[in-house]
């Protein structure tokens, strides 16, 4: 998914994007499944881990390594450069039930494949969803339109954003 000028933004501060995953969090505690550990996709499932673990109170993460957005801002061909670690092996082995797969965003579906061929059983969710990806994910929080880029507090310094009607 490309960036140009015509897509809308939707700028999230370190502020909203903890309350976005500690919702996210609710929402995983509200159904009756316990999950032994959280593999997440790096780089943009990092931070949600580790509010997840620390409310969900899980020690083991892992992490399944893939780039697909090699310039910020072209999606390109996913390349997987790390897939489950041997600590998992007997959790993933039936496909990853009392796994918790976690990702900031699910945008075009691409690398959500990928990790659901590795951990098909596991529950997969995001803090946010474009609606290609989103029927790819068990739970998440808030869907913004396929043409809205999202920018992250980790992407982002302080800077002028000039006004949405131009």
């Amino acid at each position: 998914m490309s960036e140009p000028n015509s897509q809308k933004a939707f700028p999230v501060s370190w502020e909203q994007f903890h309350r976005d995953t500690r919702a996210l969090t609710w929402r995983l505690t509200a159904g009756t499944r316990k999950y032994k550990a959280i593999v997440c996709i790096t780089r943009g499932g990092l931070v949600p881990a580790l509010i997840i673990a620390r409310e969900l109170n899980i020690r083991l993460i892992d992490t399944i390594c893939i780039a697909s957005y090699h310039d910020y801002k072209e999606q390109g061909a996913a390349q997987v450069m790390k897939g489950v670690g041997p600590e998992l092996a007997d959790l993933a082995a039936d496909g990853g039930s009392e796994i918790l797969l976690l990702d900031d965003l699910v945008d075009t579906g691409k690398t959500a494949r990928i990790v659901r061929d590795m951990l098909p059983k596991a529950h997969f969710a995001t803090v946010y969803a474009k609606p290609m990806g989103r029927p790819l994910v068990d739970t998440y929080v808030t869907e913004v339109s396929q043409d809205t880029w999202i920018y992250f507090p980790w992407d982002m310094g302080l800077s002028f954003q000039p006004p949405i009607a131009g």
